[in-house]
């Protein structure tokens, strides 16, 4: 039996949205039953999980070290009870510390953060997988640099945690353009997924790593992402997965746009929350 942790790209929609109800919250529907069927993927329940968040950026790599983490309410014009919620998973010193290590002993300047807590990245994914937050959590932010090679050579430096039980997870969002999706006009987001899709799930290992790298070239790239801090984790995700397949775990129009989460490695079996529809050959 395989128990090497498989690795997953997230998308992790919008807020805090697992704490809401109502219309809303049904909006995720499909979103939320994909996420609760990750830990029926894993081969077994993980040590800890690493969140390659989105939404933290540092200077050099900076991973999260309280043992038992507060929560980072980084969003605006939610519900005042939306600012109370916790999810009261503990943190893991020690998984810092091996993630600092591996990251140092790569050539990647990497410190801990004894403060940084969860933000919601983190919560609206593991809210659903794990709601007992009994799993350990340990963010790591992405650089500043948002420079897709450091990002993937860094995953690859991180890839030891797989077989020593740590799940690795990137948390983001395959669109991001959040002026356009305000105002209707996404239709640009089936494009660039289209690419994503194509390039995870059907290249060869070193074509998907060139093509990451290179992601900027790729059609509609910066009307899906204006600024790429929600494609980024993709790339700590993807290099950490070394060889490994992809699979598509999750694939729907979202609010409007295509959004869609990839599993790297292990099964590769449909999950059955992929609604849109598989990329072909063309890459016209």
């Amino acid at each position: 039996m395989n128990t090497r942790m498989p690795t997953y790209y997230l998308s992790h929609a919008r807020g805090p949205w697992p704490y809401m109800e109502g219309p809303i919250r049904e909006q995720f529907r499909l979103l939320e039953q994909s996420l609760r069927d990750i830990p029926r993927q894993l081969p077994h329940t993980p040590k800890a999980v690493l969140v390659v968040s989105g939404h933290w950026e540092e200077d050099e790599f900076t991973v999260s070290s309280s043992p038992h983490p507060d929560m980072v309410y980084d969003y605006n014009g939610f519900p005042e009870e939306l600012y109370r919620i916790t999810y009261p998973a503990p943190g893991s010193p020690q998984v810092a510390e091996r993630v600092v290590d591996l990251l140092t002993s790569a050539g990647w300047p990497a410190r801990s953060d004894a403060w940084r807590g969860f933000d919601h990245g983190t919560f609206s994914l593991l809210s659903p997988m794990y709601p007992t937050a009994d799993v350990p959590v340990v963010q790591l932010s992405i650089k500043k640099t948002l420079d897709p090679i450091e990002h993937l050579l860094a995953g690859r430096a991180l890839a030891r945690l797989r077989e020593e039980g740590v799940l690795i997870m990137g948390s983001g969002h395959s669109y991001h353009n959040l002026r356009d999706w305000q105002r209707g006009d996404t239709k640009l987001s089936a494009v660039f997924d289209a690419w994503l899709r194509r390039t995870l799930l059907e290249s060869s290992p070193y074509a998907r790593r060139e093509e990451l790298a290179d992601w900027e070239t790729a059609p509609a790239a910066r009307a899906a992402h204006p600024r790429e801090d929600h494609l980024i984790p993709l790339m700590v995700a993807a290099g950490a997965a070394g060889k490994d397949p992809a699979t598509c775990i999750y694939g729907e129009v979202l609010r409007g746009a295509a959004a869609s989460s990839f599993r790297f490695g292990a099964d590769r079996t449909p999950t059955g929350f992929d609604r849109l529809a598989a990329p072909t050959a063309s890459h016209a």
